[in-house]
């Protein structure tokens, strides 16, 4: 079988270059190693749409997200795909206001929209369960149904001529004058497709892609880490307690942005998630009840009216970090290997937060390094 694009990974960053790409080109394959579309990082997630406050200025993380920002919601009205403009606020519980005034400044200059601080008064009149002194309110932070996303996606890309397969995962790869890429179905049998672009957009195993081709992924700064998040409900009787996303004032090198308080599309309230690091690179989605006390004890100082009792396990995330434990923030790898002898391979590695905001602005960005 022969194509022009093959893309690893249908998780919503495939799935949108994808779409993305069948408005330009011809004969284009998705294959995903699951059975369906989102089983990894893209299903184990806030759902947040980002408004582009917390990233290192001209970075990839900056621009594509506050691009996405309003392209996502674009989308969303333009398909009924359902979201929640509910607004965040990122509030502080101290008297000096140093650190939440520089992550204002950052985000004004990055490009961010209608951001407001807010003093205690202020935030009484919108959030009476919060205990804060003053917060930043980014009224364009909502929350989206990632499903219905990734499903118009799926569907979007299908319509325009992609052929999109499922259980299929790709064992070797081969660059002769082409792409020879080696891919086993899940009852074993394996075959060879061959294409002209080769597109790594598979997540948490993309460095393993990266290093198929023949790449030094440690040279390069591609190998992954993962750092697992955990997820806690509350009582359904509390889900009043917030109207909008709480956010602490995140660690400066942002391996994660603090266990916060967001909303789901079903009502519901979540505390999470936190950052822990794994010792290998596994899916290791097992549930550790024994944090439900950090979690408390990390939300109850700016929240109140709630117990430790109204806090149930929900479910766990990995993020595909190239940054290790202890560095400053990385960037995204979306990259054309030209440079490294792969003209026709585009690498997208280290897509964590703020990957979902962000997606459709990937999208265009690899069509334009094609």
């Amino acid at each position: 079988m022969k194509y022009n694009f093959v893309i690893i990974g249908a998780g919503v960053v495939g799935l949108a270059i994808a779409a993305e790409l069948s408005k330009h080109f011809k004969d284009i394959l998705l294959i995903e190693k699951w059975g369906h579309f989102g089983e990894e990082t893209s299903s184990r997630n806030s759902e947040v749409i980002h408004a582009g406050i917390y990233y290192p200025k001209d970075s990839l993380k900056a621009k594509l997200c506050v691009a996405g920002n309003q392209s996502i919601y674009e989308y969303c009205d333009k398909y009924s795909i359902p979201y929640n403009n509910c607004g965040k606020l990122i509030v502080n519980t101290s008297k000096d206001n140093e650190r939440l005034e520089s992550i204002f400044n950052n985000a004004n200059e990055l490009g961010a929209r209608d951001l407001k601080i807010l003093n205690k008064n202020e935030i009484q009149k919108l959030e009476n369960n919060l205990k804060v002194e003053s917060a930043i309110l980014s009224p364009s932070t909502g929350i989206i149904d990632s499903h219905s996303l990734m499903q118009t996606l799926e569907a979007e890309a299908i319509n325009n001529g992609v052929d999109v397969v499922y259980s299929h995962e790709v064992i070797n790869l081969d660059n002769i004058t082409n792409w020879k890429i080696t891919v086993k179905d899940d009852e074993g049998s394996e075959f060879e497709i061959e294409t002209e672009y080769l597109i790594n957009s598979a997540g948490l195993h993309s460095d393993k892609i990266a290093k198929m081709t023949g790449l030094d992924i440690d040279d390069l700064g591609y190998r992954l880490q993962y750092a697992k998040g955990h997820y806690f409900k509350l009582n359904p009787s509390k889900n009043t307690l917030v109207n909008r996303l709480i956010y602490p004032i995140p660690n400066k090198n942002t391996t994660g942005l603090g266990i916060h308080v967001t909303l789901d599309m079903g009502g519901g309230v979540k505390l999470g998630p936190d950052v822990r690091y794994l010792d290998s690179n596994t899916l290791d989605y097992s549930f550790d009840d024994e944090l439900k006390e950090k979690f408390f004890d990390s939300v109850f100082t700016y929240m109140s009216n709630f117990t430790i009792e109204d806090l149930n396990p929900d479910y766990v995330g990995i993020r595909p970090k190239i940054q290790k434990q202890g560095e400053a923030q990385k960037d995204f790898v979306i990259k054309n290997e030209s440079d490294n002898g792969f003209p026709n391979l585009i690498n997208l590695i280290g897509i964590e937060s703020p990957g979902l905001t962000c997606s459709l602005e990937i999208a265009k960005l690899v069509k334009n390094l094609i």
